[in-house]
Parts: C-alpha cells; sequence; structure tokens
C-alpha cells in the first residue's frame, strides 16, 4: 500500500507569513472560502477569533496552521492536493494577511489514481475504526 500524500501543502513563503502572523497573533487556522466577498481566497484567523463549525472538515495543515472548509466546498476539492501559497496584493478584509502587502491564495493539482487510492483506504480504515467505537 502507498503511503497517501499530504491532502495540503504550503509554499515556503506561505509557512513563513504564517510565522510571521502567528508571532503577532498566536495559534491561527485558515479556512478555505467558497466565494462571495472575499472570492475562492483562504482566510486567515487567529484560533479562537473564528468559530468553525461542526460539520466543517479539517483537511490538512499548512506546517501547523490547521486549513478548513465547508463539506459542499469539499466535495469539489475532495480529489484535490491543495497549495498553499502567497501573492502580491491585499488580503481579504477580516484574514489577518491582510495590510501586509502579501496575500494568501491556493492552488490546486489533482491526485493521480494511486494516491487517490491510497487517501480512500486511509477514510476507509478511519470510517471502521469510527464504526467499531
Amino acid at each position: 500500500m502507498h503511503t497517501p500524500p499530504p491532502r495540503v501543502v504550503a509554499t515556503v513563503a506561505a509557512l513563513g507569513l504564517l510565522s510571521q502572523l502567528e508571532v503577532r497573533y498566536g495559534r491561527l487556522l485558515l479556512f478555505q472560502s467558497g466565494g462571495c466577498c472575499d472570492g475562492s481566497t483562504p482566510m486567515c484567523y487567529a484560533q479562537g477569533d473564528f468559530l468553525t463549525g461542526d460539520a466543517d472538515i479539517c483537511v490538512g495543515f499548512a506546517g501547523e496552521t490547521p486549513l478548513y472548509m465547508t463539506p459542499e466546498l469539499f466535495s469539489y476539492w475532495q480529489n484535490c492536493q491543495i497549495v498553499l501559497d502567497i501573492a502580491d496584493g491585499r488580503g481579504g478584509m477580516f484574514s489577518l494577511d491582510s495590510g501586509t502587502g502579501k496575500r494568501f491564495v491556493t492552488h490546486s493539482r489533482l491526485f493521480s489514481d494511486t494516491e487517490l487510492a491510497a487517501l480512500a483506504a486511509i477514510t476507509t480504515a478511519a470510517s471502521a475504526t469510527h464504526a467499531a467505537r
């Protein structure tokens, strides 16, 4: 069996900005927006300043920072690896990257068939463990 790939990876630049923001604000979380006011940008918050919903999914981690999204949005991204990066510009108005001259962005790549099989295997094993409790 192959080792499943991480669902979230981050560039060195994104990890650097997260580190910079963490020094200022403490532990962080990212929430992948699904549209509306800030488009589809990942929003960065101090943990405790943004409450995730019971159904929201922690998709993975950029370094130590969890990235969440709604189940509906995950249904579109489930076959992709999310790559957290930064770009020049202003972040979303409520996102902690706003005002730094940089903003978080996400790119994606499709998982290979082998990677999808490895991800499915751990999902199936996790479901079986949960059902056994």
